[in-house]
């Protein structure tokens, strides 16, 4: 396939901010005879440290912002070696947690990329191809639209379209799944709202998230009492300020708005750097609101509600992974969503793990979330204990 050299433009300034390797600009034109068709595979180059068996490619593949415009996207896409079966290799797309909202934030080039994919070595070993979409803004110019749930989920959609077009004819079937963590769950879920419409050319088998973020109007408002539940606030303020031009000056106190800054320009790709972030956090008390609740609040309280996910086609099996001592995304949270889910008739698998909280639950669950994504790719009929209480 022709090389456009887009990873090239960019890759002086991501070295220049300790970052391995060069990355994709949002400019990158189309190979020599090519449509910039969403989904589209702009430019790609291998990876160093591929897992054992396979090989890995940061990509820049085109997708739709917010307005209808086409824009470029970064991820990465790992390819197990050997024989590709009949019909060619399911794809799995990985939808990743928080990790920052500017652009050197991409997991793609971060150096715990093949670590921060949980299940990535089982999913290889399955024979699936993976798909890991740093989402917009993350590893290209702009804002990252960070928890807006139409960006992310048409960005997890044209990654699964940029990876069949990466293998080649007869490489990879239409079928695949999403897998998701956190914000990375709020994505699975929105991805499964819009595949259906965005993706008609693909097959959604499955959906399975892990704490994901679902009623945002609760959830920002009942984690202020911890570092977390501020950064989540902070970065989303943050971001919906300038994607959406919502005044965050309406909703913030004048003092706070230097520490959001200095939060919203930090990444995150290890428990260290969450902890590292606790410093800030600390000055970011509940008080950093002007405003008693986000949802009373114009344009803020439309924007919570239009980036808070409904329920999925029925069609769309879900699987649900929840640690029970969360304190960011809460158990009652994700309870709530999946009796909505259950009620709108959709099959439901729900997996409510005592002792884990937030971080690990993506770790905890990767085993069952696999198996379920297996069984589903099989054509097993999905499970669902939707009638039973946890």
């Amino acid at each position: 396939m022709p090389r456009t050299g887009a990873f090239r433009l960019l890759g002086a300034l991501l070295l220049a901010a300790g970052l391995y390797g060069p990355a994709p600009t949002a400019e990158a034109r189309p190979a020599p005879g090519t449509r910039a068709v969403p989904g589209t595979l702009l430019d790609y180059q291998p990876l160093p440290n591929a897992p054992d068996g396979a090989t890995a490619y940061r990509v820049l593949y085109r997708s739709t912002g917010l307005r209808g415009e086409p824009i470029a996207v970064s991820g990465a896409i790992i390819v197990p070696e050997g024989p590709v079966p009949p019909g060619g290799r399911p794809i799995v797309a990985w939808a990743h947690p928080t990790t920052g909202v500017v652009d050197k934030c991409a997991p793609s080039i971060a150096r715990v990329l093949y670590r921060s994919i949980q299940g990535l070595s089982e999913m290889l070993a399955r024979g699936y191809i993976v798909a890991a979409t740093d989402y917009p803004g993350l590893g290209t110019p702009g804002v990252h639209p960070y928890l807006v749930g139409i960006s992310e989920g048409r960005a997890v959609l044209d990654s699964v379209r940029a990876a069949r077009q990466l293998a080649g004819p007869g490489g990879a079937t239409n079928a695949f799944a999403v897998w998701g963590h956190s914000q990375g769950g709020h994505a699975a879920l929105f991805t499964g709202i819009l595949a259906g419409g965005y993706a008609p050319d693909l097959t959604l088998v499955g959906v399975a998230a892990a704490a994901p973020a679902t009623e945002l109007a609760t959830l920002m408002m009942a984690d202020l009492d911890t570092s977390g539940g501020k950064n989540l606030t902070a970065m989303t303020l943050w971001s919906w300020s300038q994607v959406y031009g919502a005044p965050m000056t309406k909703v913030v106190t004048p003092e706070a708005l230097p520490v959001i800054n200095e939060l919203a320009n930090d990444c995150i790709e290890t428990i260290f750097d969450v902890l590292e972030r606790r410093g800030p956090s600390k000055a970011l008390d509940r008080s950093f609101l002007s405003v008693n609740d986000l949802a009373d609040r114009e344009p803020w309280r439309s924007l919570l509600a239009r980036n808070t996910p409904g329920t999925l086609p029925p069609r769309i099996p879900v699987f649900l992974a929840q640690g029970a001592a969360d304190t960011l995304v809460l158990p009652r949270v994700t309870q709530d969503y999946r009796a909505r889910l259950c009620r709108a008739g959709s099959r439901v698998e729900f997996d409510l793990v005592p002792g884990v909280g937030h971080l690990s639950i993506a770790k905890d669950a990767a085993p069952a979330a696999l198996d379920w994504i297996g069984d589903r790719f099989a054509g097993e009929p999905a499970p669902s204990n939707c009638g039973v209480q946890q």
